[in-house]
């Protein structure tokens, strides 16, 4: 006998959103201020790695907060301004392209996220960090959270931080040199990033010659700009 078809709706994937638990219960164990930090841009072919580190305000939290990845540019920015304005500290720190390239992106990233929260106005009991790594040298307790910015608003809120601040370097070294259409791509290998290297070069301090399609090439890099990218 055939099976009949169920006429129940089909099930979807359930987006998880951050919310404020996993600080909630840090709170109840005596373990306050609690500080959430992430970074972006750990993929691009081009510019610093950045981080920020937010300590959220628990009677004041923005409204939508979420991954940053998930959010468009205007929601990021709203968001950004709210985040200033209402957390009780915020910090960001990055990472140069040569920094990258003399280690590595991972210590590159978790370097940047330690010197974020170090320069917070408050000194956390707990930072969460998004990612599997507890970045080394905290001046606190850390825990690490895979897809953090998908579960904390802390890690929320530093994603949504430190993406709005790449971006606007990013922007800046669009205008400084408009060959490569930084301000488009934010320095991922997309089709027009990758055909302007191949007509222009490298940059000397803004692509990562560590990475791929540069390492792959015996020339060095023909471009060098004399000042980092501006706001």
């Amino acid at each position: 006998m055939a099976r009949q078809r169920s006429d129940s709706p089909p099930l979807f994937e359930i987006i998880e959103r951050p919310d404020f638990s996993i600080e909630k219960r840090a709170i109840a164990r005596g373990q306050w201020p609690v500080a959430g930090l992430d970074e972006a841009g750990r993929g691009p072919l081009a510019g610093p790695v950045v981080a920020a580190a937010v300590i959220l305000d628990p009677a004041r939290i923005p409204s939508g907060l979420d991954d940053s990845k998930r959010l468009t540019a205007p929601q990021r920015e709203e968001l950004f301004a709210e985040i200033l304005a209402t957390a009780l500290g915020v910090s960001m720190a990055s990472a140069s392209a040569e920094s990258i390239d003399r280690s590595d992106i991972r210590k590159a990233s978790l370097e940047a996220m330690c010197r974020a929260l170090h320069g917070l106005p408050l000194t956390p009991i707990l930072a969460l960090a998004d990612g599997r790594d507890v970045p080394p040298g905290l001046a606190c307790e850390g825990q690490a959270l895979v897809k953090g910015d998908q579960r904390s608003q802390s890690i929320a809120a530093a994603s949504i931080v430190a993406k709005v601040m790449r971006d606007r370097m990013m922007a800046g070294c669009g205008r400084t040199d408009a060959r490569y259409g930084f301000e488009i791509h934010m320095g991922y290998a997309t089709v027009r990033h990758r055909t302007a290297i191949e007509l222009h070069g490298a940059v000397t301090r803004w692509h990562r010659i560590s990475f791929a399609p540069f390492r792959l090439v015996d020339t060095p890099p023909e471009n060098e700009i004399q000042d980092d990218c501006v706001l």
